[in-house]
């Protein structure tokens, strides 16, 4: 007998709640993030962006 169209009621099992980030880890996050922005603006103006105007 095939028991492909038949539904089984099974009680779903517990998921997992996610754990909100620490106020430490939140912190750290933010500096790193803030460090990374400053190394991607340091690096688009020393490789990317285009020389300054002559005679600054």
């Amino acid at each position: 007998m095939d028991d492909d169209n038949i539904i089984k009621f099974e009680r779903p099992k517990p998921k997992k709640e996610a754990r909100p980030a620490s106020r430490v880890q939140r912190k750290a996050l933010i500096w790193f993030a803030l460090v990374a922005a400053l190394i991607g603006v340091w690096s688009y103006y020393q490789f990317v962006a285009p020389p300054s105007l002559p005679g600054h």
